[in-house]
């Protein structure tokens, strides 16, 4: 079991989250930093308001619930990317999910994947503001 660290900053949400899948699958443990750097692609507006669908879907008291932080809205694709049966549940133990990059990973190499950077030409949006305009509480 081999220990990865990814720097999620300036990456697509979507094609990151589907390499993290992978990994977790052959049984390595993740650690996502600057989950809430990372990129929505597509017109802010329409993130914005899918995102808003989802919240106001549910019951307040009675769910569906969605998440508002950017951790968790970043795990939340992950895990939708795996299995769901016992083996995806066992993979999604293995991944760690963080805001911003903390003191204890000083002196780790953080990998960034080529193919998943944001190409300049396309909107996108970041999950920051995303979870910022949705009311999450900052900390």
């Amino acid at each position: 079991m081999e220990e990865i660290y990814i720097d999620a900053s300036e990456q697509v949400m979507g094609r990151l989250a589907s390499k993290i899948a992978r990994e977790l699958l052959k049984g390595n443990k993740v650690y996502v930093i600057n989950a809430e750097k990372s990129m929505i692609s597509g017109d802010p507006k329409h993130v914005l308001k899918t995102y808003q669908e989802k919240i106001n879907r549910g019951d307040p008291y009675h769910g569906p619930f969605s998440p508002k932080t950017s951790e968790i809205i970043f795990k939340r694709v992950v895990r939708g990317m795996l299995p769901k049966k016992a083996r995806g549940r066992e993979a999604l133990k293995g991944l760690r999910v963080f805001r911003s990059r903390l003191e204890s990973f000083e002196g780790k190499e953080f990998k960034k994947f080529e193919e998943t950077k944001i190409k300049r030409d396309q909107s996108y949006m970041d999950l920051g503001k995303l979870s910022k305009k949705l009311g999450a509480r900052s900390r």
